[in-house]
């Protein structure tokens, strides 16, 4: 099996979980197991993810354990293991998360504010070797509520890896506004032995690398990966084209990797961004993840996947 199989396949995945209408089809084996605070998603037995949707000391929703096929996880062990892991951010990167460190004047990355879980518009559950959920929450500022989010997820298994998918909507009854930081989007903490200082790679849309190269880029996608025992481990953020602006991408060779539209003047030092919700109005924002682990000597084509995700509907 090849890389591009995965590829293609992938990107039809994504029509259908972002397309209007239709089933997806697809590989048994996914299940969900729903705990009171946490969804546990598995792959005949073995751990996909943990969806964390209720947290005393992380105040806003996010995945933890993140695996490749193969028991291969590609986050950062949460919490970290000392002596193992850098252990920094621990309670800001606990795997994969969606997070604004100025929304309404309040910072929700460093969990000074808290997106309060409400319920499930959606319960999870698995039909056709798909797994989806939808929830509710209510981005909280002390006693004020700025605005309020329906997310929606699905994880799907694919040849080689797995898609996580990430659509969430955000409205208030009053105006709200995103600031312009470096934190802010889709992040990433990936696993300890994937990091370019353990010897794993970061690759962009463009074929910059690394740190030095792709930090404060705009890129279609970007690929955090290595090889380990012959295997090569690692996962590919994918901006939906029809987000309200590309994603700049904030990447550090220490392992963290978030895609930001937001960051206007954090990436590029001009003019200040300033992205405002009126009432009535929604601002939708989506990602896709695919994990993989794949023979060495495979290449991984993400610009296939990307060729068949902009040309989704």
């Amino acid at each position: 099996m090849r890389i591009t199989h995965l590829i293609l396949h992938a990107g039809l995945v994504l029509a259908a979980v972002f397309g209007a209408a239709g089933n997806c089809q697809g590989d048994e084996g996914l299940a969900v197991r729903k705990e009171s605070d946490q969804l546990v998603v598995t792959d005949r037995g073995l751990p996909v993810a943990t969806y964390v949707f209720r947290d005393a000391q992380i105040r806003r929703p996010f995945f933890a354990h993140v695996h490749a096929p193969g028991e291969r996880q590609v986050t950062r062990r949460h919490p970290p293991r000392e002596g193992e892991d850098a252990t920094d951010h621990a309670a800001m990167h606990p795997g994969v998360w969606l997070a604004f460190g100025d929304l309404g004047g309040s910072d929700f990355w460093r969990n000074v504010g808290t997106v309060e879980f409400v319920e499930f518009a959606q319960p999870p559950a698995g039909e056709q070797g798909v797994i989806q959920w939808a929830a509710r929450f209510r981005y909280r500022a002390g006693e004020q509520t700025l605005c309020e989010e329906l997310a929606r997820h699905t994880i799907r298994k694919l040849d080689g890896g797995y898609l996580l998918t990430f659509d969430c909507t955000l409205r208030g009854e009053r105006p709200f506004a995103f600031g312009d930081q470096e934190e802010m989007g889709l992040g990433v903490r990936v696993a300890t032995p994937l990091t370019v200082k353990a010897g794993g790679e970061i690759v962009d849309s463009a074929g910059r690398k690394n740190e030095r190269e792709v930090w404060g880029k705009v890129a279609r996608w970007v690929r955090y990966s290595r090889s380990i025992d012959e295997v090569q481990t690692g996962l590919v953020i994918l901006p939906h084209p029809d987000n309200f602006r590309p994603s700049w991408l904030h990447a550090r060779d220490y392992g963290v990797l978030v895609a930001n539209p937001f960051g206007q003047q954090a990436f590029t030092r001009g003019a200040k961004s300033r992205v405002e919700v009126k009432p009535g109005e929604s601002l939708r924002l989506r990602f896709g993840i695919v994990t993989f682990a794949i023979p060495r000597g495979e290449t991984v084509d993400a610009e296939s996947l990307v060729k068949r995700y902009v040309d989704l509907p």
